[in-house]
């Protein structure tokens, strides 16, 4: 399957043997799991469970949109569905000034849509060995730039960086391609702003490190969704994103990754709610924008709980938990 993608191989590989992040024979997290952040008590969730376990997995209605199209990837290549299409068609897009992709994983490096934006003329930023997949879905190799942590690139006559930084995460499309691709969280700075994108990850104390390195970060984008007590190292959660949070020090906090697909066993709104409950405790200014709504961190005052809105005014589900037919014959567990 073309949408498997393709190992690294040749002078790629041999960059990344030279990686102080690979280990013989595939790249590793930076630090041992710290104590606390898997559940000790949470065993990992069985195939039965993430086919049918949990309640409120997917909104019983469509989600509140500016301009809701159909675009892009409408699925992972294999696994669930969307909950929605996104809300801004690739054509209707203003013109691009580059692709950054953070790791390998399908819900993050999307076959289809990797197809379309390699008919664009725009340059690619990821991970090293992660350009394998993308040269073999029709993006050139002068187009690829791929980083090791605390590597930059800078776009020509933008006067923008963008940094990969460390996560604490894994890789891979396959079971026999598990971390033979690096993962990265990212910062891009201008000359004014500079914004922090987590990619998957669970909690690190390099978060103190990519502070004191590539700060301050007027907006901090950490994922909170997805989230299982067993898969307390390889993503945050909520909570654990607060504290990455103060961490990072940022001035404003936008929580990605949830409302997407159905990845865990939590409710699809869990993450929204723990924020609104928890946030204000914390002094983190969190931004929960509609789809496709444009927001100025500077300016946000409250966050607006829509989703609530979501399954009280439904009538029938927009898309169906995963069934087995759906998922791939050899994926990484998580699923992202």
């Amino acid at each position: 399957m073309q949408s498997l993608g393709k190992k690294p191989a040749g002078a790629r590989l041999e960059r990344i043997k030279a990686s102080p992040r690979w280990m013989g024979e595939q790249f590793r997290n930076l630090h041992p799991i710290t104590p606390g952040l898997r559940d000790p008590n949470a065993s990992m969730p069985t195939l039965q469970d993430f086919l049918c376990g949990g309640e409120r997995r997917v909104p019983k209605g469509p989600l509140p949109a500016r301009n809701p199209l159909e675009v892009w990837g409408k699925k992972p290549a294999s696994g669930p569905k969307r909950f929605q299409p996104v809300p801004v068609a690739l054509k209707a897009m203003p013109p691009l000034d580059l692709v950054i992709v953070s790791h390998d994983h399908y819900d993050h490096l999307d076959y289809p849509t990797i197809r379309k934006l390699a008919k664009l003329n725009v340059p690619f930023v990821t991970s090293l060995g992660v350009g394998a997949h993308l040269e073999a879905w029709g993006v050139s190799a002068e187009r690829i730039t791929e980083l090791d942590w605390w590597e930059s690139y800078a776009l020509p006559g933008a006067g923008l960086t963008v940094t990969a930084a460390p996560s604490q995460h894994f890789s891979g499309r396959t079971l026999r391609s598990r971390n033979s691709t690096l993962w990265s969280s990212m910062v891009i700075r201008s000359p004014r702003h500079a914004v922090f994108f987590s990619g998957d990850t669970g909690l690190t104390t390099e978060y103190q490190v990519i502070r004191e390195r590539l700060g301050p970060f007027d907006l901090v984008m950490l994922e909170v969704g997805a989230f299982h007590p067993a898969w307390g190292d390889m993503h945050l959660g909520p909570e654990h994103a607060l504290e990455a949070f103060a961490l990072l020090g940022g001035s404003a906090f936008l929580p990605v990754h949830w409302g997407t697909f159905s990845l865990a066993m939590h409710a699809w709104d869990q993450p929204a709610e723990v924020l609104l409950e928890l946030g204000p405790k914390t002094g983190a200014t969190v931004l929960m924008p509609r789809l496709g709504e444009p927001v100025e961190p500077a300016h946000v005052e409250r966050v607006e709980p829509w989703w609530r809105n979501v399954d009280s005014s439904a009538r029938a589900p927009v898309a169906e938990a995963p069934t087995a037919a759906a998922l791939p014959k050899a994926m990484s567990w998580p699923l992202d």
